[in-house]
């Protein structure tokens, strides 16, 4: 954000109104008032305030309920920025008081954008295919969570009545075999009725391969346990209908990820990430969202840090020395990033088509160095969240560099 702007307005965004502060670069209060969220207020206080100069606006919540300040103020030709909700709570410990209202933290995000411009952070310019992206990710989002919502209600009660059949289609219940073997045959009493060649028959269109491997595991189980606990036959009825829940939630998830993937296709960057092993569709479509071009950050640091990758030095004479991980950052990116590093380096077949032999060997000299597990992912996570500055900065894709194995 640079200088020269004659009104800092700070907006406390709510979603029936927000509460608006105009600072002037002295500090003196030009605006201070409850505003309506409709266009028409909005561009009625904009207007107000231009004639004391440029104007820029500040909100805590650049979507949803900030959506609309947004859009209506780059409308009137103002400049937008975004003040992280974490930094206002940090920024409003300098100020007397300790009241939390809507009046107090407008002023917080006012006299911030006064005093410290750069605890700001750039609101991307109106990209009408960022904005819709981001709505179908949150939706993508809330489906994924609905998944696995209903994923432990299938385990719950499959484990409360049968153990050894849990075991076996707990950590399947994804799979479209596994649930259409609940949905047509229900649960442990169910699948024993109907007998091992109708589940064959049915786990075969679903599952070829492992269609007969999966079956005789339910055999098994089945076998292991002859006594009925209480509740099999209500759970003989809900899981049925837990699995046809599973199924739908599954089915509307990968309608969104064709369509988060053909929205992504038309953005120009999507290429660049995309081509760095282990970014998928969702993960880009993710990291697109929270960094955008990249040029907010100016340098891989910055990037790291704001991702929650970077370790936090801790020094206090003599006693307290280390770096130890973060433990803030923007989680959704730091997930990103993480989920990105462990598909690179799996060696699990569901991941064969974005591993990486780079980050393996790199993830591998890690492991070599001492490290354990989770601190070696982390350490590739950073390492791949300087090649994706690269990357952005460059606009170019991903160029692997031969590597050596690392020696036992």
């Amino acid at each position: 954000m640079h200088d020269g702007y004659g009104v800092y307005l700070g907006l406390d965004v709510g979603k029936e109104g927000h509460h608006a502060v105009g600072l002037a670069p002295d500090g003196k209060r030009l605006h201070d008032a409850p505003l309506p969220n409709t266009e028409a207020r909005l561009r009625q206080l904009f207007d107000k305030l231009a004639r004391h100069g440029q104007v820029l606006v500040v909100v805590d919540q650049p979507a949803s309920i900030g959506a609309l300040p947004v859009a209506v103020a780059r409308a009137c030709g103002h400049q937008v920025a975004y003040l992280p909700g974490l930094a206002m709570r940090r920024i409003a410990d300098l100020h007397p008081g300790s009241a939390k209202t809507d009046a107090r933290d407008a002023y917080v995000i006012a006299d911030a954008a006064r005093t410290l411009p750069h605890t700001l952070r750039r609101v991307d310019t109106g990209d009408e295919a960022l904005a819709e992206l981001e709505v179908l990710v949150g939706f993508d989002d809330d489906l994924a969570g609905e998944a696995t919502r209903v994923s432990n209600r299938i385990r719950g009660p499959l484990t409360q009545i049968h153990p050894a059949l849990e075991r076996v289609l707990g950590p399947k219940a994804h799979h479209k075999a596994v649930l259409e073997l609940l949905s047509r045959c229900g649960g442990p009493a169910g699948l024993r009725k109907a007998g091992r060649r109708k589940l064959l028959s049915i786990a075969a269109v679903h599952a070829p391969r492992m269609g007969e491997r999966l079956v005789a595991q339910i055999m098994t189980a089945l076998d292991e346990q002859t006594v009925t606990v209480p509740g099999t036959q209500a759970a003989e009825t809900i899981l049925p209908r837990l699995a046809d829940s599973l199924r739908d939630t599954l089915r509307q998830r990968d309608q969104v990820a064709g369509e988060v993937e053909g929205m992504l296709d038309a953005h120009p960057l999507a290429p660049v990430l995309t081509s760095m092993p282990g970014i998928g569709v969702r993960t880009a479509a993710r990291i697109l969202l929270e960094v955008g071009d990249g040029t907010a950050f100016a340098t891989p640091g910055h990037l790291a840090a704001y991702a929650g990758l970077a370790p936090v030095t801790r020094r206090s004479g003599s006693s307290i020395r280390g770096e130890h991980p973060p433990r803030g950052g923007n989680k959704n990116l730091k997930r990103a990033f993480f989920l990105a590093a462990f598909a690179a380096f799996a060696a699990f077949a569901a991941f064969a088509a974005l591993a990486d032999p780079v980050s393996r060997a790199y993830y591998d000299r890690k492991r070599a160095e001492g490290k354990r597990h989770n601190a070696a992912l982390i350490c590739l996570a950073r390492r791949r969240c300087d090649v994706l500055f690269a990357m952005l900065r460059d606009k170019i894709p991903y160029q692997p560099r031969p590597t050596s194995p690392v020696p036992a």
